[in-house]
């Protein structure tokens, strides 16, 4: 049994915590400060609580970072100053340029693995990618943990940031094209054609834009989402390739805020919303940009 500290039980984490009880591995966690529902899913994960994180890393050999892009730092640097000295796995939509940060703020004293999750949380039959990144023994005992879960570990590279790179190459068609078909259908709706469009999108190879009821759950997620795009943003620009759209898509999904966690608000209050005015967004290093 090896003994894993996640930092925290989210959607993601908790279903990452869960395949790992699953694998007979101790899983720990920290409930200070987290919410209700966070404490409910670490419960159900079969995760067990500490009263510290000092105490949490004092007894683990890993410590798994799965949390929203904004707080990866954050997380980071608590784990740091305790001085943990076994593995860090960072498994958040991050820009490379941050995991490289993030290995700078953990070491001297332990090994860092970047990785990057594709797909729904693992469980309930739905397998999961896990790809992970970095130097060789450490990557390989991450992956251990996950033998034979729904949580697929997969080779994303020797260097720190590129299982992020590779996340953030996917994010931003997936993230953009979504938010993309929003902006459509709020523009039909409108002007009164929003069925029209969705008979012409049904003739198209791809299903995105020919069923806008999905919307809902992109806006109760577009505050994690908008944080993730300008990550692409900063990913897109270092490697001299046009930021903007990226830029843009998290301005769009900045409109959606107010919804976290709101799935079942009706379509027509979803697109309504793109229609509403003027905002800003802050992308993580506290730029901020208009909205209209």
């Amino acid at each position: 049994m090896t003994t894993v500290t996640v930092l925290h039980p989210g959607a993601m984490g908790a279903a990452v915590a869960a395949e790992l009880v699953l694998g007979g591995h101790e899983v720990l966690w920290v409930p200070k400060g987290r919410s209700e529902d966070t404490v409910r899913r670490a419960m159900e994960a079969g995760a067990t609580p500490c009263d510290s994180l000092a105490d949490a890393l004092s007894r683990s050999a890993f410590v798994l970072s799965v949390c929203p892009p904004q707080a990866a730092e954050d997380v980071a640097a608590a784990v740091a100053a305790h001085g943990f000295a076994g593995v860090y796995a960072d498994v958040n939509a991050i820009s490379p340029q941050r995991v490289q940060r993030i290995a700078e703020e953990i070491r001297p004293g332990s090994a860092v693995v970047d990785g990057a999750v594709f797909g729904q949380p693992p469980g309930e039959g739905r397998a999961t990618r896990l790809y992970l990144a970095g130097a060789d023994p450490a990557v390989e005992l991450v992956a251990s943990l996950f033998t034979d879960s729904a949580l697929h570990a997969c080779r994303g590279g020797d260097t720190p940031g590129s299982a992020s790179a590779l996340k953030m190459a996917f994010a931003s068609y997936q993230k953009a094209a979504r938010t993309l078909a929003g902006v459509a259908h709020a523009l039909a709706d409108a002007h009164g054609v929003g069925d029209q469009l969705t008979a012409e999108a049904e003739v198209m190879i791809s299903a995105i834009l020919s069923d806008p009821e999905y919307l809902p759950s992109v806006a109760a997620r577009a505050w994690r989402w908008a944080p993730e795009m300008a990550e692409v943003a900063d990913t897109l620009r270092a490697a001299d390739l046009p930021p903007e759209m990226a830029e843009a898509t998290a301005q769009v999904l900045a409109f959606w805020e107010q919804d976290k966690g709101r799935y079942d608000l009706p379509v027509a209050d979803v697109l309504a919303q793109l229609r509403s005015g003027r905002i800003m967004w802050t992308s993580p290093d506290n730029k901020q940009g208009p909205g209209r």
